[in-house]
């Protein structure tokens, strides 16, 4: 069964940081493409990382340059570091597996104050 447990949201002020972490199970981790995607209060969830299974990455033009996607497969997780936050990345992150597109965790809330 596919598991995904993202953490490490908070409040943070305008300009901080903060680095979130999804743990993944029930995937073969190593060979999945993993996105982190955001759905802010009343739009859609849209996509702002994704890396591949050897290690690259892309990014949304709003991220571009703040947000830095990683992974680490020994641990089966994949982490967001984010910087220079601003308040419209205010919203619930959640992970996804390429391969598991229909799974969803529970996300982790993030609010920036301006």
């Amino acid at each position: 069964q596919v598991q995904l447990v993202e953490s490490g949201g908070g409040l943070v002020q305008a300009g901080g940081s903060l680095r979130l972490s999804c743990v993944a199970s029930g995937i073969f981790f190593s060979r999945t493409v993993m996105f982190w995607y955001r759905q802010a209060p009343g739009k859609q969830r849209e996509k702002v990382a994704t890396i591949t299974t050897t290690g690259s990455t892309n990014y949304a033009d709003s991220v571009k340059g703040r947000f830095t996607i990683s992974r680490d497969n020994a641990k089966n997780t994949v982490y967001l570091e984010m910087s220079s936050l601003k308040p419209e990345d205010t919203g619930v992150y959640y992970c996804n597996a390429v391969t598991a597109p229909g799974y969803w965790g529970q996300g982790t809330q993030v609010t920036v104050s301006s």
